[in-house]
């Protein structure tokens, strides 16, 4: 490992290390608890009998059933490792806030937005496979844009609000310098609001939300409490940085080229595999482990460590940004470091855990850009 940098906790930076290893270790329990999962759905049965229930009626009946059982099995075969990860790990690390009532509260309103929205994905989906049998993975793909575009845009006023309160900044000071750099990015902001995070975690963060008029600044009460008014402007001129090189829309473009591939792979996959795949809905519905399975495989393996190096290269882009936007830049590397040493992140992880987890550049080569940057 190289030096750390004098700005990191050497104290927490190897508990740093040791948190991340046990996340991932429990985060690959949860993989093959899936997979199994899965394949036990399938195999036993189970998805057939579900996928041919009320055959004498419309496969709608048959598709409500499917998608409500699918997704209970999910949650309740997967609640012990979500329990002990999510709330017993946690509570361990000292991160966690939650009341085992508070966290039970989380879980079940997490189950039913993500039931809808699956929901309401999946219907659309076998629509479109039924329908368009031949040209099923490219309409799928493109669809798949529009999706991302609507969520991106409702996600800060439908779903946040769900689990969070949010309420406006009242800190003017904090409020106008935002409101400055947010200007200067050509950005205008529906408002600069305080989620309530501590009620749930000790963790920090802070971001940008939504498209067009839901655009808006979301700071967590701990990173308010714990940053100063520069170091939490450093924080959302990283923000800025994403719009300005317009990387959503870029993430969005590309996450459909990607879909496209994946799904001309899966179209190819199925048919050989499974000749009764395409040959009606009930058919394509008690496939459908095998597809999510195929699905998660080629999104993991062909496109998983290629997203994640351009998703850093694009983070090394808005830091840039934000470093050119501040007038101190030592309030960005302090801002980081602190983040770093409050929320264990690993500074300076191996080379295959960096190609294999990491979305973000490890703190310890962002703090040594910041420092180049300066030096220049």
């Amino acid at each position: 490992m190289e030096k750390i940098h004098p700005l990191l906790d050497p104290e927490k930076q190897e508990q740093a290390r040791r948190y991340e290893k046990e996340k991932r270790l429990l985060g690959l329990w949860g993989l093959f608890l899936s997979l199994g999962v899965l394949l036990v759905f399938y195999y036993s049965g189970l998805s057939s009998g579900l996928a041919n229930l009320f055959s004498d009626k419309p496969v709608i009946y048959a598709f409500f059933i499917y998608v409500f059982v699918f997704q209970a099995i999910l949650f309740i075969f997967g609640f012990p490792l979500n329990f002990y990860s999510g709330y017993i790990h946690e509570h361990r690390w000292h991160f966690s806030n939650h009341t085992k009532r508070s966290w039970l509260w989380e879980q079940m309103k997490s189950y039913c937005v993500g039931f809808v929205i699956f929901l309401i994905l999946l219907g659309m989906f076998f629509w479109i496979l039924e329908r368009y049998p031949q040209q099923w993975w490219w309409i799928a793909g493109i669809a798949m844009a529009f999706v991302s575009a609507i969520l991106a845009t409702l996600f800060p006023v439908l779903i946040l609000p769900i689990f969070n309160k949010y309420t406006p900044v009242e800190n003017k000071e904090l409020t106008e310098t935002l409101d400055r750099i947010l200007s200067e990015g050509g950005l205008k902001s529906s408002g600069f609001f305080v989620e309530d995070m501590s009620r749930q975690t000790k963790k920090e963060n802070a971001f940008l939300a939504g498209l067009g008029r839901t655009r808006r600044v979301v700071l967590g009460d701990n990173l308010i409490a714990n940053m100063t008014v520069p170091e939490i402007v450093s924080i959302i001129a990283h923000e800025v940085g994403h719009y300005k090189h317009r990387h959503i829309w870029k993430h969005i473009v590309l996450g459909t080229l990607q879909q496209l591939v994946v799904f001309f792979c899966l179209n190819l996959i199925m048919k050989a595999v499974f000749p009764s795949f395409l040959s009606s809905t009930r058919a394509n519905l008690s496939l459908f482990p095998f597809f999510a399975i195929l699905m998660g495989a080629l999104s993991g393996f062909l496109f998983g460590p290629l997203s994640n190096a351009l998703s850093r290269r694009f983070e090394s882009q808005a830091d840039r940004y934000a470093l050119r936007s501040i007038p101190k830049t030592d309030v960005f590397k302090t801002a980081l470091a602190g983040l770093a040493n409050r929320n264990l992140s690993n500074a300076y992880p191996s080379r295959w855990m960096k190609l294999l987890y990491y979305s973000h550049p490890p703190i310890g080569e962002r703090l040594r850009m910041a420092e180049k940057t300066t030096s220049v």
